[in-house]
């Protein structure tokens, strides 16, 4: 994506995965409450779209990695709501413990997504230095 051309169909095609991934949850049949989720995904295109227009070129680096620190943080909440699942309760054996290293892996992934990223985010920003805080008592 090194030239504005291919920028923009990268961008498009990233849009229209997205959109499709969207009507696909849509017609699983498994989305309980549309109440809930559209107003959800709407406010959360306004807040993009809103910080899309707000940004300057120059920032960009921080918008993607504040926006990144959201995708890991929705992936913590996404293996603690499969954890809090009633249907989890229920697995036995091996299913059981597929699905319990899975919420493991995916919780710990999504924090240290969500942790870098907003140090990321607070590094570029500048409110962060890039100095190690040192422990008191690490020579002991």
């Amino acid at each position: 994506m090194s030239k504005q051309e291919t920028a923009r169909k990268g961008n498009l095609y990233g849009i229209l995965g997205m959109a499709l991934a969207i009507l696909a949850t849509f017609l699983s049949g498994q989305v309980e409450n549309f109440k809930l989720l559209i107003p959800l995904m709407l406010g959360g295109a306004l807040i993009g779209a809103i910080l899309a227009k707000r940004v300057e070129m120059t920032s960009m680096p921080e918008l993607v990695a504040i926006l990144h620190s959201f995708v890991g943080a929705a992936a913590v909440l996404v293996g603690l709501s499969s954890f809090l699942d009633p249907g989890h309760a229920k697995m036995v054996g091996a299913e059981k413990l597929i699905h319990e290293i899975e919420i493991l892996l995916g919780v710990f992934i999504g924090g240290v997504t969500f942790t870098g990223s907003v140090i990321a985010f607070g590094k570029l920003r500048g409110s962060l230095s890039g100095k190690p805080r040192l422990l008191p008592g690490r020579h002991m």
